[in-house]
């Protein structure tokens, strides 16, 4: 069962980034495989008006222009020249509104996943954007995808309690003035895949 497109639809960014938090990132592999891994880490951007955004200010380019689909598409861009990061689209056509999801818990196909990542240790296979990316072979090829279909999606997963949720600023955006100290960087309390302990801010091109 995948995530309904009015769960990504709706106005309010930061209500799905929270809520996306338990959910299940699932991606195919060959052989009628699938890795996945629980969300335990996200981020809300709210272009055009929020500074920390890649629309920001209506900036609509060759990169942004997914973030100008409807919700419920998979927006993947790449940063450093080495790393892929990906974001669901949220709200309605024309309002660049993504979550940036941050980590994950590794479910399925965890042997696929460390050998994609080169052997590393479990707490390391899916602990930051770039990570869960590589581990669950995300790439640019998938930017722009329906997560109703059947490339990349997201099912419900575990329930989380409002009491298992932590919010903070989010991270390495000092260049977005008054925007940076917002809250909208959401994980699970004492999970041991979210990305950063809550007072990191490494730095990370904008979402």
């Amino acid at each position: 069962m995948k995530l309904p497109r009015a769960f990504y639809t709706r106005g309010d960014a930061v209500a799905v980034a929270r809520e996306l938090l338990g959910s299940l990132l699932v991606a195919p592999a060959r052989g009628g495989r699938r890795v996945s891994g629980i969300i335990v880490e996200t981020e809300a951007y709210r272009g055009p008006e929020d500074r920390a955004s890649h629309a920001y200010g209506g900036r609509r380019t060759r990169r942004t222009e997914t973030m100008y689909a409807r919700g419920g598409t998979a927006y993947v861009y790449f940063v450093y020249g080495m790393y892929h990061q990906f974001n669901v689209v949220t709200g309605v056509a024309d309002v660049p509104h993504a979550v940036l999801v941050r980590a994950l818990e590794p479910l399925e196909g965890v042997d696929l996943m460390r050998r994609r990542r080169g052997g590393v240790a479990l707490r390391e296979l899916t602990s930051g954007p770039g990570k869960l990316c590589i581990a669950l072979a995300i790439d640019r090829r998938l930017d722009g995808a329906d997560l109703l279909r059947d490339r990349i999606w997201l099912e419900p997963g575990r329930r989380v309690s409002p009491a298992a949720i932590a919010a903070g600023p989010r991270v390495g955006i000092d260049y977005a003035e008054n925007w940076a100290a917002r809250p909208w960087r959401f994980w699970l309390r004492g999970n041991p895949f979210v990305s950063r302990a809550p007072t990191a801010s490494p730095r990370r091109r904008r979402a």
